[in-house]
């Protein structure tokens, strides 16, 4: 298995190498996402509608839920800033595991979550407001993570801004070029196929975290933290034996 995702979060990278771990990466904020909703009645990665419903709160005088609101997209400010600080700080270190650093920490942050869960039910009115700053925190985290390495071509939970790519390159394709005089219109197929099928991954992530906060509960942040260890352990074991050596 390790040598199958050998290179996927290495310093060294490929564009290969980013699309799979974005492909990946969309799958588990997918899963976050809408099992997030199932357990806080809450979308967390959607900063554009947090953002929204703070002005209609603040409007309303719903000065409690503008509150919240700005809570979160602080959480959401905060994970993306941890990723930026953990991952200059390993490449300045020089450590192959630069970029698994944050996503070892989301997966430590999932299973966090899957504990908080246990307890919503029992102590909603403390552990509810934690959980949701809890996953708006890890929703930052790692679209930074994907952001970083790859200089913002993938992005994971920005799902809006990746259909209007989509939209985009589809009209190119069904442009009718009726001029030679000009440049023609053409789509960028790979980039087309890249969005689509990033897309594709967080609807996919999302069935999988709906069905499984439905059916078996927090239990599903289990199998989802511990892919993000199996993408973030060889680097790590490699840099632990480089030190050792």
């Amino acid at each position: 298995m390790f040598p199958l995702i050998r290179g996927w979060t290495d310093v060294q990278r490929s564009p290969e190498a980013n699309l799979r771990l974005g492909l990946v990466l969309s799958f588990i904020a997918g899963a976050t996402n809408a099992g997030g909703f199932l357990a806080v009645g809450r979308y967390t990665s959607h900063m554009t509608g947090i953002v929204s419903s703070v002005a209609d709160d603040m409007v309303l005088g719903h000065f409690g839920m503008a509150l919240a609101g700005v809570t979160c997209l602080i959480a959401f400010l905060m994970g993306a800033m941890c990723t930026a600080i953990m991952v200059n700080w390993g490449l300045r270190q020089q450590l192959r595991s630069s970029y698994s650093l944050p996503l070892l920490l989301e997966s430590f942050a999932l299973l966090v979550f899957g504990l908080f869960g246990a307890a919503i039910g029992a102590w909603s009115q403390v552990f509810l407001p934690i959980t949701v700053v809890l996953l708006c925190f890890i929703m930052g985290l790692q679209n930074a993570v994907i952001t970083k390495i790859s200089k913002a071509d993938i992005r994971t939970t920005h799902i809006t801004g990746l259909v209007t790519d989509i939209g985009i390159e589809l009209g190119k394709w069904v442009y009718i070029n009726r001029s030679s005089e000009t440049p023609s219109v053409r789509a960028n197929r790979q980039r087309l196929r890249v969005h689509s099928g990033l897309v594709l991954g967080f609807l996919l992530g999302g069935l999988f975290g709906a069905l499984g906060f439905n059916y078996v509960g927090y239990v599903t942040t289990v199998p989802l933290a511990g892919l993000l260890w199996l993408l973030s352990l060889r680097p790590l074991l490699d840099d632990l034996r480089q030190r050792a050596a």
